[in-house]
């Protein structure tokens, strides 16, 4: 292994046991990647796309508005690489994200929880950082490398441990690429799996996936995933059904996956597990399913739900 960054991907895929439903729930554990979770794949791709297309030079500045995984994802590469990284989160990011990622030499500024219309925007405040600093931005939200990078690895991953067995894949989307690109790779292989968004209750997304206009932005607990409206890589083409997960249920069931299955997974990878579980017992998968387990849960120990 030449470095940290060749042991990402590759991860498990793991039978669950606590939950009994008539067709089996596998976890793809994307939480076991070097940095912690799925983000990890993202953020090499986009630092490759950087390097290839000349954007990032050598020694340069990485800037990326994350909520906090895609940014440990980066401070990786960066180490590995040589670069230098600053990131921005909303305020409503745990402060166990903050302090990792400080830990691992990023410069690290939050912002306020403000919609995609203000200039205060996580993400609006990434973009203009770059333009007036000339750092180079990894833009995880509109770049087609995120996407690419489950295209080429996860989707073909989980494929080929259950041998194309599969009913469904189910995962939250955060900026879309996983659920994009996993979802494109799966429906070529096979047309019938069913690809299915795991969304926050206060989300904006399921609406728009099942009745094709946003819904109610409300506010939930639950961090990294769902939005006020979809990203420029959301690829809605790809996505049959959204079912929609309260903060309760979410953060229940992600407890009995770390305390039941032994799984150390954050609240998101129970809001999926959760979907599954429903869709499951809803008799209209007669397939396995595969539910994304995207980070761990190192990075919730000072929320309430943890119960620490």
């Amino acid at each position: 292994m030449a470095s940290i960054l060749d042991a990402i991907g590759n991860t498990p895929l793991v039978k669950l046991r606590f939950c009994e439903t008539s067709v089996p729930i596998y976890g793809k554990c994307e939480h076991l990647n070097p940095g912690g979770s799925v983000k990890d794949r993202l953020a090499l791709a986009l630092v490759d796309d950087g390097e290839r297309t000349g954007k990032l030079k050598p020694g340069g500045t990485i800037v990326e508005a994350t909520a906090g995984n895609t940014g440990l994802g980066l401070a990786l590469v960066a180490a590995a690489r040589g670069y230098k990284l600053v990131c921005i989160l909303p305020e409503k990011m745990s402060v166990d994200k903050r302090k990792a990622l400080r830990a691992v030499g990023a410069h690290v500024i939050v912002t306020d929880n403000a919609p995609l219309d203000s200039e205060k925007n996580f993400r609006n405040l990434a973009r203009s950082m770059a333009a007036e600093k000339g750092w180079f931005l990894a833009d995880q939200f509109c770049n087609q490398a995120n996407v690419e990078a489950h295209f080429s690895t996860t989707g073909p991953e989980i494929f080929e441990a259950l041998n194309g067995n599969i009913g469904a894949f189910i995962a939250g989307v955060g900026t879309g690429g996983t659920i994009s690109g996993c979802g494109r790779f799966l429906k070529a292989e096979d047309p019938s799996i069913q690809i299915v968004l795991a969304d926050p209750v206060g989300s904006s997304l399921a609406d728009w996936i099942n009745k094709g206009e946003y819904g109610p932005d409300e506010s939930y607990a639950v961090e990294g995933i769902g939005s006020s409206r979809s990203t420029d890589i959301m690829d809605r083409s790809v996505v049959d059904e959204a079912i929609s997960i309260t903060d309760e249920e979410s953060f229940e069931t992600a407890l009995r996956l770390q305390r039941e299955e032994g799984l150390l997974v954050g609240g998101s990878s129970g809001t999926a597990v959760a979907a599954a579980v429903r869709l499951a017992r809803s008799g209209r998968v007669k397939k396995p399913i595969v539910a994304l387990l995207a980070d761990s849960w190192d990075r919730y120990f000072s929320q309430p739900w943890m119960n620490i």
